[in-house]
């Protein structure tokens, strides 16, 4: 039996997933909420169709005197390029590596198809290989603002990154780095050629640990594990920000954006183990009325390597137009 890995060496990373703009930007993004630290149940069976109990999820409220940006907001996840350990075939999961050239390439490719879509804060995981990516796509990006990573760990690290100059902070956007967004932890198989080790192991068992919902591999941690930690925290962190009106980037992982879009689509158990995400290839989601909608592959039906128009976006960009004219 595989023994399950425990978080506390991981959540050392940071000291808390509870980040605050507030000291890079002159108004917070952040909307104050309350939360309820109870964790979501996922439904396992496809005869289940809510894939939240809602009794178990997070209660979140929001002042009154908060007047919200926009009645929808503006989603995007992008999965990371392709990594040094992706091109070599190693199981990576959260040893932290780069890209490639092929997986800057990528990046630089995703942030094309996105540079009209509005963003006004970034979330990536802690490892280096998201974070490149949605740097890298940002730099397409026609709002031309720079993105900044917000730095947490101590009270000197927020004091030494602070920004002074309220122009700068206008031109910039917030990154947030959670390891609640990092791989999935593949245990005793990170770093080993996914050949050899189907020939040592056995493909049946191998296919059963890349695979399978609930199933560990040696020391790891189960696909089932990493949806609890990620969207627990994009319940917490990240849908607080979306029903504000901020249009949320997230760069992370092949299996924590699984675990995200689970939620997000009503996925059951056996549905997300046979979702595949390209890497580099960004999917986008408008949220409104509390409800996610999919505007689905970036080739939209009006103009070649953008995605589908919304009344919103096109507004956006004419702005957009008129800032950079």
């Amino acid at each position: 039996m595989a023994t399950v890995v425990s978080h506390q060496a991981i959540t050392s990373q940071r000291p808390s997933s509870n980040f605050k703009a507030s000291h890079f930007l002159k108004e917070p993004l952040n909307v104050p909420i309350k939360l309820r630290q109870k964790r979501f149940k996922i439904q396992a069976t496809a005869s289940q169709a809510p894939l939240l109990d809602p009794v178990l999820s997070p209660s979140k409220t929001i002042p009154q005197s908060y007047k919200k940006k926009s009645n929808e907001a503006s989603l995007i996840l992008i999965r990371h390029g392709e990594s040094l350990w992706n091109e070599k075939n190693l199981f990576t999961g959260c040893v932290d590596v780069p890209l490639t050239e092929k997986g800057v390439a990528e990046a630089i490719q995703a942030g094309k198809r996105i540079s009209n879509i509005p963003v006004d804060l970034i979330f990536t995981s802690s490892l280096i290989r998201a974070q490149m990516t949605a740097m890298l796509a940002m730099t397409q990006h026609r709002c031309k603002k720079v993105p900044i990573i917000l730095h947490d760990e101590s009270e000197k690290a927020q004091t030494w990154s602070h920004v002074f100059s309220e122009e700068t902070r206008k031109q910039s956007i917030p990154v947030i780095a959670a390891w609640q967004l990092n791989e999935r932890m593949y245990g005793e198989l990170q770093g080993l050629n996914k050949e050899e080790t189907a020939e040592r192991y056995g493909t049946q068992q191998v296919h059963e640990w890349r695979r399978s919902y609930h199933i560990p591999p040696p020391k790891g941690e189960s696909l089932e594990m990493c949806a609890e930690r990620a969207v627990a925290y994009f319940e917490d962190n990240i849908q607080p920000e979306l029903a504000f009106g901020n249009n949320v980037l997230i760069a992370a992982h092949g299996n924590s954006l699984r675990s995200i879009i689970m939620y997000l689509d009503k996925l059951t158990s056996q549905e997300v183990t046979s979702l595949e995400l390209s890497t580099g290839l960004p999917l986008l989601y408008i949220f409104k009325d509390r409800k996610f909608m999919r505007r689905g592959s970036p080739v939209g039906p009006t103009e070649a390597g953008v995605y589908a128009y919304t009344k919103r976006l096109a507004q956006y960009r004419q702005k957009l137009d008129e800032t950079l004219a």
